[in-house]
């Protein structure tokens, strides 16, 4: 996990994150991803009908052995750009987890009664996902982004099941959302500090 965000950019990352048009696309991310993590509670609200699956609760630790037995993966792990973890690397993880968490939504979707708010937030996933591979072929020099997301494969037999599944892919997705939050704002030049967490 990201917990803490570079004060100024690294000297390896050089002249491309001070770059305007990297600095355009990374703020235009960063505005995405903030969207994304304000609909997420209004999404989760509309979708849980199950009063003991709740966003911030002490109780969702507990869930950890369902998530497995269900099939949820677990994203990829963001952290801090260093010497060790370099920004393409970030980047690819970045849209590796977008891609895990918008294919999770699609195959919770259908058994979902608000269909609308996931269809929306994933939309919103996929237009960050866009944004993130933009960055991915400035770092890179070939344009060629492969995805390497494996075909998803839930066990839901019951509405509970697709309940959980739909609260433990929010979570996630918050959680990761977060992470992506730090690490966009150790790249940004702008030197903002608004209170984004």
């Amino acid at each position: 996990m990201a917990s803490t965000a570079l004060s100024a950019p690294l000297p390896q990352l050089g002249p491309l994150v001070e770059d305007l048009h990297f600095q355009e696309i990374l703020h235009r991310s960063r505005s995405l991803t903030q969207k994304v993590l304000l609909s997420i509670p209004d999404t989760h609200k509309s979708c849980i009908h199950t009063q003991t699956l709740q966003l911030n609760s002490s109780e969702n630790v507990k869930l950890v052995t369902m998530a497995s037995t269900i099939g949820i993966p677990h994203p990829p792990v963001l952290k801090a750009i260093s010497e060790n973890f370099t920004l393409e690397s970030s980047l690819r993880r970045m849209h590796e987890g977008l891609l895990l968490h918008r294919g999770l939504l699609n195959f919770v979707s259908p058994r979902l009664e608000a269909r609308n708010k996931v269809t929306d937030l994933m939309a919103d996933i996929r237009d960050l996902a866009v944004q993130i591979v933009k960055m991915l072929i400035l770092v890179q020099s070939e344009a060629a982004v492969q995805s390497t997301t494996a075909p998803l494969s839930l066990r839901l037999p019951g509405d509970y099941e697709v309940q959980v599944a739909t609260h433990l892919t929010l979570l996630q997705l918050q959680s990761f959302g977060q992470d992506m939050v730090r690490v966009f704002r150790s790249l940004d030049q702008s030197n903002e500090d608004d209170n984004d967490s």
